[in-house]
Parts: structure tokens; C-alpha cells; sequence
């Protein structure tokens, strides 16, 4: 479980709004997200007199009523003490408890059901000193109040929200450009496999690449397989890419024989990424999965991040995040990592904190997400990490420039101390096991060592996690 510290929206910063009353409080949820936090618990933070909207989180509504004093807690202490960091401790709170009814229930039962959670949440954030001005829940297209008593304005069987688009709200929001772009669920779907047919295909097609790299990476003397894993990787990577920049580019191992590739429809979700998905073969798909694992491969794709290649590449890691089929869940850490970096480095921060949130809940230890999403949640400016890459990439193009010969260009490599190779410090990543033998930086898995998720002994006798990475 992820909290979203300290979410912004393009709406506060663009314009100000006056809500009354617990309906717009309601309407404005999904515009403060930029999506509808389906099966939420968010605390949004008030600030000042008037109230004005501050840090906010979210999370996931725990399924099991025993972590709900645990959640309550752990949230109240996240928005407070993110908020005092910044100088800007919250003199008050907003709950939302937003869950959608379970086949044979109503509305009115699922805000029953969830009052002791939001109860808790209320203690919790009273224990802090910070009262909670308002505890809704949002559900069936309703919103209940659990602190109104006047059954006037809220009825027990709860009130219609607003009609989408109709507000003061969302009129404000349409001015200033803030989309909203769908349900919590419908964005993560774009980011998991789908279960559709052809899962058993790419299953095979990851064992069979995990086979052939593993080995090359973890055998090949003076990391020489790493190295030719890690050029190859990429080389497949930009030629994938091309693709999608250009979409009606036929080459490539998923070119129907003898058609030209349709280009993606323009805002239609379900077709574009089907489309996209046809742009990648499983046997291409899977070594780039496994070819990612590899921390300088990953950073070297994080280069691809702005303007139409930015794009592409967002849509590049959507298709390899949902080939990461079971038992390969935990290699998706890395697409899905990329995707929230290229998301936020374009703008789209819900669909960046959405796509590391689910990097993290594939692998909890992975640093490259964790630092990524506590960077884009508490509102830093992606442009001081896309210089670092620049400064990278244009340090590693002048020095490939000065080699006159690839006979050189070994020789120099292996002269090369240990360490001192550049990679990406800060922001947004920290490197982690420098001094771990060949196999620091890449996941084993697969037939060729064991079960994939299972690790295989290091040179020291650890065996391998994403730590550090």
C-alpha cells in the first residue's frame, strides 16, 4: 500500500474556487485526483480560514476491517507530517471513503459497513490535534455524509452527485484545462495484463528469454554479457520505438505480412492500446522485459522522455507492463517505473502516480519508484532529474564520438576502474550494491535458474533482490 503524499492538481494552481457543502465537495474529489479514486480512502488537507485545499492522500481501502485502525493512523501521520515538512501543517481534514457496491448491495450499505473505518479516521486525526471537518462516503453514485446530523440537506439514503460536467466545478476545471481521465480502475487496467488469450504465448516466451539472458548476464567474463545484453536491449528498445513514433511503419517482428500498421485511434483507450499491443511481438516483448531488469539499461531508457518521443515511450512501457504475466509480476517494476517517470516528465502526473504506485506494489524495494513517486507527490519539478539525464546522454555520446574504433572502444571499457561508470544519482534514483558482483542490478529468474520471483545465490551467497536499484 502506497499513500499519494501531497497530490496537486493543474486546478490549484491555475484557479480558485469556493465549494459549500458537502455536494461539491463531493464533485470536486475526482478534478483534485485527475481521476475517480475508485476504492479509495483520501485525506485532503484544509489550511487557513477559509480552508484552502493542501497536501492530500490516498490509498487503497484495506479489505480486512482488522488494518483499519493501523490505516487510519498511518494516513493521518503521512498528510500531517508531509505538511509539516513543508511548513504547512493542516488546521484541518477532509475524509473521503469512496467504494463502489459489491453484487447485492446497496449504497447505504457499503457507507454502513465502512463507518467504523471512517470513525477510526476521524479518532486518528483528532489524536494529532487536526479536526476532520467532513467524512463522506461516495458510492453507487451517491454521497453520505458521516458528520451532517441534518437529514435535510443529507438523508440517510444518501444524494445524488451532480451530473458529470454540470458543476461550478467542473466548469472551472474545463477553463483551466484539468482533466479527469477515468475511474482508479480503468487507469491500472491499462497497466496490468489483461487475462485475455495469448498470456500462455508470452508466459513461454519469458522463460524462454529468461533462459538465454540470465546466463549471459551472470557468466560472461568481465561483465562482457552484460554489456552485449544491455546493448542489445536497447537496440530492440529504439527499434520499438520508431514504431510508435511512427505507427504506420510496417517493419518490425510484429508487422502483419503484407499490411501497413494502422495508426492509434485517437481517444479510444481500448482500441489504442489493443493496437499497440499488435506493434510488439511476445518473444521481442519478453527480452526487453528482462533486458530492463539491468539498472543502467532502465536509466539509459529513461533518455526517452519528452516531446513525441516522450509519448511513444509512455506507450512503449504500457504494452511491456502488461505483458509482465504471471509468474513474472515483479519484473514490471521496471516498465512500470519507466512509465510513471515518462508520464510525469510529460505533464500527466495521476497517471505517473497511479503507474509507480503499481511499480511499488510489484516490488515494495524497488528505489527507483519509491524515490520517482515521493517526488512527484510531493510536487518537485521533473526538470531537475531530465537534466541529469541530458548531461548523461551528452557526456556518453561526446565520449563514444572521441573512440575512433570499436577495438578501442573495448579496450578503453575494460581499462574502465570499477565505479566509474556515470550513472543516475539524484534525483530519482540511488544506486545501491556497488560493490555486489556480476549479478547486482539484474533480476535471475526463470528455467534457467529457478522459479521466476525465487532469486538465485549471489558470488557472496545473498540471494538476488531489486534492492538498491
Amino acid at each position: 500500500m502506497n499513500a499519494n503524499h501531497h497530490e496537486t492538481s493543474g486546478l490549484s494552481r491555475t484557479q480558485q474556487i469556493t465549494l459549500r457543502g458537502p455536494a461539491e465537495l463531493a464533485d470536486a474529489l475526482p478534478f483534485m485526483l485527475g481521476f475517480h479514486p475508485t476504492d479509495s480512502v483520501v485525506l485532503v488537507a484544509l489550511h487557513g480560514e477559509h480552508g484552502r485545499f493542501g497536501g492530500r492522500v490516498r490509498l487503497g481501502i484495506p479489505s480486512s476491517p482488522r488494518e483499519w485502525a493501523s490505516t487510519a493512523d498511518h494516513l493521518a501521520e503521512c498528510l500531517v507530517e508531509g505538511g509539516t515538512r513543508r511548513g504547512t501543517r493542516p488546521d484541518g481534514i477532509v475524509v473521503f471513503l469512496c467504494q463502489d457496491p459489491a453484487p447485492g448491495e446497496t449504497g447505504r450499505r457499503v457507507m454502513e459497513r465502512l463507518r467504523p473505518f471512517a470513525q477510526r479516521l476521524r479518532t486518528a486525526c483528532g489524536a494529532l490535534d487536526i479536526p476532520v471537518y467532513e467524512a463522506l462516503c461516495i458510492s453507487d453514485g451517491l454521497y453520505f455524509s458521516y458528520c451532517c446530523p441534518d437529514a435535510r440537506c443529507c438523508p440517510p439514503d444518501g444524494t445524488p452527485l451532480a451530473l458529470s460536467g454540470t458543476s461550478v466545478m467542473a466548469a472551472t476545471a474545463a477553463y483551466a484545462g484539468v482533466q479527469v481521465r477515468g475511474s482508479l480502475k480503468d487507469m491500472e487496467a491499462r497497466l496490468k495484463p489483461s487475462g485475455r488469450p495469448g498470456e500462455e504465448q508470452q508466459r513461454a516466451a519469458l522463460d524462454a528469454a529468461a533462459a538465454a539472458i540470465v546466463p549471459r548476464i551472470l557468466e560472461g567474463a568481465e561483465g562482457k554479457g552484460r554489456e552485449e545484453v544491455r546493448e542489445t536491449t536497447l537496440r530492440l528498445a529504439r527499434e520499438a520505438l520508431r514504431r510508435f513514433t511512427d505507427p504506420k511503419n510496417p517493419t518490425g517482428p510484429a508487422a502483419p505480412t503484407g499490411r501497413t500498421r494502422q495508426a492509434r485511434p485517437a481517444g479510444a483507450t481500448a482500441a489504442g492500446d489493443a493496437a499497440d499491443d499488435g506493434l510488439i511481438g511476445t518473444d521481442e516483448a519478453a527480452a526487453l522485459i528482462l533486458g530492463l531488469q539491468d539498472r543502467v539499461t532502465r536509466d539509459r531508457a529513461a533518455e526517452w522522455m519528452e516531446g513525441r518521443e516522450g509519448t511513444a515511450a509512455l506507450r512503449l512501457w504500457r504494452v511491456l507492463a502488461r505483458r509482465c504475466v504471471a509468474p513474472y509480476q515483479e519484473h514490471a517494476a521496471a516498465p512500470l517505473s519507466l512509465a510513471g517517470w515518462t508520464a510525469w516528465s510529460t505533464g500527466d502526473e495521476p497517471t505517473a502516480r497511479v503507474a509507480l504506485g503499481l511499480a511499488l506494489d510489484a516490488d515494495p524495494d524497488y528505489v527507483f519508484a519509491r524515490l520517482l513517486h515521493q517526488a512527484c507527490n510531493e510536487g518537485l519539478d521533473p526538470e531537475s532529474l531530465r537534466s541529469c539525464l541530458r548531461t548523461e546522454r551528452d557526456a556518453r555520446t561526446g565520449s563514444e564520438q572521441a573512440e575512433p574504433s570499436p577495438s578501442r572502444r573495448v579496450r578503453t571499457r575494460a581499462g574502465r576502474p570499477q565505479g566509474a561508470r556515470q550513472t543516475l544519482r539524484k534525483p530519482g534514483r540511488q544506486t545501491g550494491g556497488r560493490g555486489r558482483g556480476p549479478s547486482a542490478g539484474v533480476r535471475p529468474s526463470g528455467p534457467a535458474t529457478a522459479r521466476p520471483g525465487s532469486g538465485v545465490p549471489r558470488p557472496d551467497g545473498q540471494r538476488g533482490t531489486r534492492s538498491g536499484r
